[in-house]
């Protein structure tokens, strides 16, 4: 076997929790946003 697979096997399977927040529409524009306003927070500050 070689490193890659045995790293895969290894891999922790994702909860209900987050199979739900990594498809939900709604949260994932949430996200985009906020990170998105902090990004130019952190640029308007440093001009």
């Amino acid at each position: 076997m070689g490193i890659a697979s045995e790293q895969w096997r290894h891999a922790m399977k994702p909860t209900r929790w987050v199979v739900f927040f990594r498809t939900f529409v709604l949260y994932q524009l949430w996200r985009f946003l906020w990170i998105n306003l902090r990004m130019v927070r952190m640029i308007a500050k440093s001009h």
